[in-house]
């Protein structure tokens, strides 16, 4: 039995290109979306969902916690932080090993980009504000939507979201070549129940995305940090 419960399936929008076999599609998500006040737009990261809570650190099963080699340096920092958490579930994208996308201008290997206390899903603003306190980042919002607008607007200002660069120099691994950002995560700015996950979450991924094989934890490659200079390391003012 699991110690800790795994975050929720992301349901894809119907226009979202990326999907597996495996994933849903929220068809009818508008009529969920177009009743929510406000909005968020966040960019979609290529790395490993991860969560810290006061039993571990977990990845995505959540069936006990996590020992892989490229949650080492998350688990270090956990263990600074595992008597403060209290009930505060962080979950994040962690980036410490290249997927994917390379990112040629990342800043940290962790980013939270939801937190859980009990049976809710914390607001936007009360994830940034106990991010900050742990001393992580947030995954980046590209825009916050105030509702009503209409479908059509809604969901060309999303796709052109998806056809822009990360914020921290996409590239291709297999190519080399810069590319776009692995998707948008669009959510509700506001608390919700965690019952109602689905009708307030919905992701938009490219298609293609996944390059990665079967031998991929065999052959993982540490993501370099900007600070850290390197061959790739170019200055973006943002």
């Amino acid at each position: 039995m699991a110690i800790s419960t795994k975050y929720g399936r992301t349901y894809h929008f119907p226009f979202s290109p990326g999907t597996a076999s495996d994933d849903r599609i929220y068809s009818d998500y508008w009529q969920s979306f177009s009743s929510i006040p406000s909005l968020i737009h966040t960019e979609k990261m290529d790395g490993e969902n991860n969560c810290l809570s006061k039993s571990g650190v977990f990845a995505r099963s959540h069936a006990a916690p996590t020992t892989s080699p490229w949650t080492a340096q998350l688990r270090q920092r956990w263990q600074l932080i595992k008597h403060d958490l209290g009930d505060l579930e962080l979950f994040g994208e962690n980036l410490y090993a290249v997927h994917s996308i390379e990112y040629r201008n990342l800043p940290a290997h962790f980013f939270v980009f939801s937190i859980r206390h009990h049976d809710v899903w914390l607001s936007w603003e009360e994830t940034a504000f106990y991010a900050a306190c742990f001393d992580f980042p947030c995954v980046h919002v590209l825009e916050t939507v105030q509702m009503p607008v209409s479908k059509e607007i809604f969901e060309a200002t999303l796709l052109q979201w998806t056809k822009r660069p990360s914020t921290f120099n996409s590239f291709d691994i297999g190519t080399q070549q810069p590319c776009s950002m692995e998707g948008v995560v669009t959510r509700n700015t506001d608390e919700y129940s965690v019952e109602n996950f689905a009708k307030n979450v919905c992701k938009y991924v490219r298609k293609g995305h996944v390059k990665t094989d079967e031998h991929w934890t065999k052959n993982w490659k540490r993501a370099r940090l900007t600070w850290e200079g390197g061959e790739h390391h170019v200055e973006i003012n943002r």
